[in-house]
């Protein structure tokens, strides 16, 4: 698996740059959000493992197929509350944890305020959502605490990255999967991603 996959499909593309245009508002922008969400999970859940099991149509008995892990979805407060929906739309039997992360606008330090995660997190295919990876401090965090509770099986989705928001998940963590819709050209001097979309949270919420 390639460590950093960038979801190049014209409708990702399509939507990302309406996402990017600081006239659109925060109900297109939820919209958008989720449906790109949804279309990047596709790609982010095409290397899970299946097992072979028997089931019977209406007309005769045959094989299919069924994940052999179950789901965790873990979305970064607050922004990936709006990715996490349409996720949930594709994979609903899935599990949710919540990670809050703030960060300090002087340090760029990411600090904690919630957490809050399903058990047994060893045997399932656990999906890290954060939608900004820019400086990589909460993406590393949140991968650390994942790590803690007993998270083997990983992967972060993020919408836009930075190349040193890459760098740093890639430090600390060089097998981890991250999936994106872009990476763009840098940071600016106060941590955010050029040329960006903002901050999505408060474009997704109109804060």
């Amino acid at each position: 698996m390639k460590p950093v996959t960038v979801v190049h499909h014209p409708l990702v593309q399509h939507k990302l740059t309406r996402l990017r245009d600081a006239r659109t508002g925060p109900q297109e922008f939820r919209r958008l959000l989720g449906e790109i969400a949804a279309l990047m999970t596709y790609e982010a859940t095409r290397s899970f493992g299946v097992k072979k099991i028997s089931v019977r149509t209406p007309l005769e008995k045959t094989t299919g197929a069924q994940l052999e892990k179950e789901i965790v979805l873990v979305p970064v407060l607050r922004a990936g509350l709006g990715m996490l929906d349409k996720i949930l739309e594709l994979v609903p039997h899935a599990r949710v944890g919540f990670l809050g992360l703030k960060r300090d606008e002087t340090t760029l330090a990411a600090h904690f305020y919630q957490k809050s995660l399903p058990k047994n997190l060893a045997r399932c295919e656990v999906i890290l959502i954060d939608p900004m990876l820019a400086t990589g401090g909460s993406a590393v965090a949140a991968l650390d605490f994942l790590r803690e509770q007993g998270a083997k099986h990983l992967r972060l989705v993020s919408l836009v990255a930075a190349p040193e928001g890459i760098a740093r998940v890639r430090k600390s963590y060089p097998t981890v999967p991250i999936f994106t819709a872009s990476v763009d050209r840098q940071l600016n001097n106060v941590g955010y991603i050029l040329p960006g979309l903002g901050d999505a949270g408060d474009r997704l919420f109109g804060t």
